[in-house]
């Protein structure tokens, strides 16, 4: 029996289909704000729930599809399954992806804007200026994530201080350096309203709107 040929169409076909196994995955704005809280640590399906606002039925459904295309995998630890970027490849294509939208979809910025114009004027800090502070040691560095992400992957030299416990860090911090302070990146809202925060309690205080992997991938091409 001779082994099937494909034609020139058949193998551009087949290979689009396979492309496009992706890109389904990610037609959903609940898949990818998965996605995005994946890349800062395994999570179970009931972490998931709660720091997304869904069911964890509806949570479940979308880790499923996830699965199918093969971008995120799974461990049993007891009674629970831990979800988990399939690998490092996956948090490349999300932050290109995020890239792209900036770029190209002008209403990210006005939300980005219409979000900040109730608040004070927060300065942000670039990564090239945070790695000058931290070399003088001329700033403090928070991590406003949760202790399980901080421990998981964080900038050497941050201090855990999640922002739910924000205030009882007021008085123990120190107002003879400027704060830093970060989350999950772009996409998270927490270290502007932390930032106004501390500006209005007598700090000098930035908001880093990148991330952990943002930081890592900088120190990798400039330092």
């Amino acid at each position: 029996m001779e082994d099937s040929v494909l034609t020139v169409t058949e193998y551009k076909d087949q290979l689009y289909k396979q492309l496009s196994r992706i890109g389904k995955s990610l037609s959903s704005d609940k898949r990818l704000e998965l996605l995005n809280l994946l890349t800062h640590g395994p999570k179970t399906v009931e972490k998931l729930a709660e720091l997304t606002g869904m069911t964890v039925a509806n949570v479940s459904r979308h880790l499923q599809v996830l699965h199918d295309s093969k971008l995120v995998k799974f461990s049993k630890k007891g009674t629970y399954a831990y979800y988990s970027l399939v690998d490092e490849s996956v948090a490349d294509f999300l932050s290109a992806l995020w890239k792209l939208s900036e770029n190209h979809l002008s209403d990210i910025n006005q939300i980005k804007k219409d979000f900040k114009g109730n608040m004070n004027e927060t300065h942000t800090i670039t990564l090239d200026e945070l790695y000058e502070k931290l070399d003088r040691d001329t700033i403090t560095l928070l991590d406003l994530r949760s202790e399980d992400e901080f421990n998981f992957r964080h900038i050497k030299g941050a201090i855990s201080v999640p922002m739910d416990q924000l205030d009882i860090h007021l008085q123990k911090l120190p107002k003879d350096k400027e704060i830093a302070v970060y989350c999950r990146g772009k996409f998270c809202a927490v270290s502007t309203i932390a930032a106004n925060k501390l500006n209005e309690n007598g700090f000098t205080a930035y908001s880093m709107e990148d991330s952990v992997y943002e930081w890592e991938k900088y120190l990798q091409v400039s330092h």
